[in-house]
């Protein structure tokens, strides 16, 4: 565990200066915080504001003496747990003695003390208190583990759910046109019809299965980036050219800009054309018919961002920063995913980074329209062309 932990606070109650400072050079080390106060009022308010894992407490003090501090302190329930050991210059007779343990104390140390005596014990109660924060620390650290093996095991449930939707539409579609195509043998204008439907249907299953795969084998480490000296402009009209259809369909003003001046990426064409594409589709899928979609590309110092935007359902803040995880979906967005399982923007975001990128989303929320940027490093010129990255066995 990496955790670091907090200071050791002790706390030194004594009405005498030069008392405090004896106790302080007594007891100082490397991870103690030693409060001093020279009062029991002083005392109270530094126990209201730091957590304690000692207290010496000197018994006669003026207005508020430490029998009295420690019964404050027995009486709330925020120092109650507090140990405590008296300082005393009189005689620690039984009478006072049973006070003191009735006070909560755990021991009485006798003026003037022994230096070696004190430190033992303070050090037992230095011990103790780190042990407890060891204690929490794991236990955090297993809510934090239990909490997110719980809501992997949600969204593994909620992806077979709608893996399970998803498979069942194309393949009963499937059956069907099998079943169309052979009643309808003499009527070809029909059979061409349901033979292109079933060819939407094998191309949406092809794209489920891919994108899965692809997945897989970057969590693997199996993807292999084919990386060549390559302009920006060449991936992005690709990725133009196979999103064109969807926007399209969904009848969106779309509009591009790019800058004048060429922009040279090292990066494998076919990938970044995916990611762009991907967004594009996206941004068609979840923009009601005629919308918004815009592409846009802005070089700036050494990197370039490629900027995807529209004026479609938004995504709420609270969703944002869960985007790019795998089977995230937008609660309220389904009816817009036609067929999507929430892996799309996590292939995303895992190309982008085998990029050396990195990928943001912002959105004023439903209804608001969103902004995908992917931030890409510019090619530099004494870098070698075609080279590859990654483990080939994809």
């Amino acid at each position: 565990m990496n955790r670091e932990l907090s200071p050791v606070h002790f706390l030194l109650v004594d009405d005498l200066a030069e008392n405090l400072l004896s106790l302080e050079a007594l007891l100082a080390r490397d991870g103690i915080v030693l409060l001093k106060a020279r009062s029991g009022d002083d005392a109270l308010e530094l126990l209201l504001r730091h957590d304690v894992a000692l207290a010496l407490l000197d018994v006669q003090m003026p207005e508020m003496n430490g029998f009295e501090l420690a019964e404050f302190m027995r009486g709330n329930e925020r120092t109650r747990h507090i140990p405590i050991i008296f300082v005393t210059a009189g005689t620690a007779d039984n009478q006072r003695r049973f006070r003191g343990y009735e006070a909560g104390a755990v021991d009485f140390i006798q003026k003037p003390i022994e230096p070696d005596i004190l430190r033992s014990k303070a050090e037992v109660f230095f011990d103790l208190y780190r042990q407890r924060q060891l204690l929490a620390a794991h236990r955090d650290e297993l809510e934090a583990a239990a909490q997110s093996l719980r809501e992997a095991d949600r969204r593994k449930d909620e992806f077979l759910a709608v893996l399970g939707h998803e498979l069942r539409n194309p393949v009963s579609a499937l059956f069907a046109g099998f079943h169309l195509m052979r009643k309808k043998r003499d009527d070809p204008a029909r059979t061409e019809i349901i033979h292109e439907q079933m060819g939407r249907q094998l191309t949406h299953l092809s794209r489920l299965i891919e994108d899965l795969l692809d997945l897989s084998r970057i969590s693997e480490g199996k993807i292999s980036l084919r990386t060549e000296r390559i302009e920006l402009d060449t991936i992005l009209r690709s990725a133009i050219e196979a999103s064109q259809p969807n926007l399209d369909a969904a009848g969106h003003d779309f509009t591009v800009r790019l800058p004048d001046e060429p922009i040279w990426l090292e990066a494998d064409h076919t990938r970044i054309a995916q990611v762009v594409s991907n967004l594009l589709n996206n941004a068609a899928k979840y923009t009601p018919a005629g919308g918004k979609v815009a592409l846009a590309a802005v070089p700036r110092d050494a990197q370039v961002d490629i900027v995807v935007e529209d004026n479609g359902v938004g995504i709420p803040p609270t969703m944002q920063s869960r985007i790019f995880q795998i089977f995230t979906q937008v609660e309220g967005h389904r009816d817009f995913a036609a067929g999507g399982m929430g892996v799309g923007l996590a292939l995303v975001n895992q190309l982008v980074a085998l990029h050396g990128g990195s990928i943001a989303v912002a959105s004023e929320g439903d209804g608001k329209g969103s902004v995908f940027t992917v931030t890409l490093p510019l090619a530099q010129s004494a870098q070698p062309a075609d080279a590859t990255v990654g483990d080939a066995r994809a």
